[in-house]
């Protein structure tokens, strides 16, 4: 993944989304991007690994509620087993562990956290990194990287903070490219609501997609939907616990704390086989 290819993803599924009536060529996508049509189906092919208009289709909001129905096994099957399993990104496990409510008051008080920045399919991210697992993965969206440090440094103001931008990479390529077996540890920090609905959603496996009422129905809160949607906008470990998968009833593709486009081309990207 070169530096910058994402930015050129981010630029076509923006210009698609602005001339969607018009069902945009690959040669006038192409043009936009100031790049042949040749590169600029090399570049999806090397980003994506299908063609530009097989990764298209993925984007529409007829394929999005088509995996909204596709993934109802998915939900029933979390609700029969009380959310006893595990998520799973290709071969990659996930697993978590929160901070105490004890911990939780005290801010990152004598916690180590080394973090940097690394290069990603979907950006440049930040991430924080403690012996108890990832505290933090972002996406530098609409902000600069000193910007994006002093959230982090906020969120956990009393931690110890260390820069280690090889170790950052080194644990991005686990997450993005891991090894079959591997398993990612979070640490996550928030209310009770919240640890229960990042909880929820970290069952769900690659390719899947749920609205926000169906998380809701997951956390046996059947009427907290807006609430659900306040708590992932709230989520600080972006791709691993996966708010990029819960979408609005309709399909419609809303509500990214990294950007909607970004969230458009992780479903694109998870969908594409």
């Amino acid at each position: 993944m070169k530096t910058g290819d994402y930015d050129r993803i981010e630029r076509a599924i923006r210009y698609i989304d602005a001339h969607r009536d018009e069902q945009p060529s690959l040669d006038e996508i192409a043009a936009h991007l100031s790049l042949s049509p040749f590169h600029f189906q090399r570049l999806f092919s090397d980003w994506a690994g299908i063609s530009p208009k097989k990764f298209l289709q993925c984007l529409t909001l007829q394929n999005a509620k088509k995996l909204l129905d596709s993934s109802r096994p998915v939900l029933e099957a979390a609700l029969e087993s009380g959310l006893s399993s595990p998520s799973r990104l290709h071969d990659l496990f996930v697993t978590s562990e929160a901070v105490t409510p004890g911990e939780y008051g005290t801010m990152g008080k004598g916690l180590s956290i080394t973090y940097g920045l690394a290069e990603t399919p979907f950006g440049t991210s930040l991430l924080g990194i403690t012996p108890r697992g990832i505290c933090w993965l972002s996406f530098l969206h609409e902000t600069s990287p000193e910007r994006e440090l002093s959230i982090l440094k906020a969120n956990w103001v009393n931690a110890e903070f260390s820069p280690d931008n090889n170790l950052a990479q080194a644990t991005a390529d686990r997450i993005f490219h891991p090894s079959k077996g591997d398993t990612i540890k979070v640490f996550m920090k928030g209310t009770n609501f919240q640890l229960r609905v990042w909880n929820a959603i970290l069952i769900l496996p690659e390719g899947t997609l749920i609205s926000y009422s169906d998380v809701a129905h997951l956390i046996g809160n059947p009427s907290a939907s807006r609430a659900v949607g306040s708590a992932l906008g709230r989520n600080t470990i972006g791709y691993l616990i996966p708010c990029h998968r819960v979408l609005r009833e309709t399909g419609a593709v809303t509500g990214y704390r990294w950007g909607t486009e970004r969230k458009k081309a992780m479903i694109a990207y998870e969908s594409r086989t």
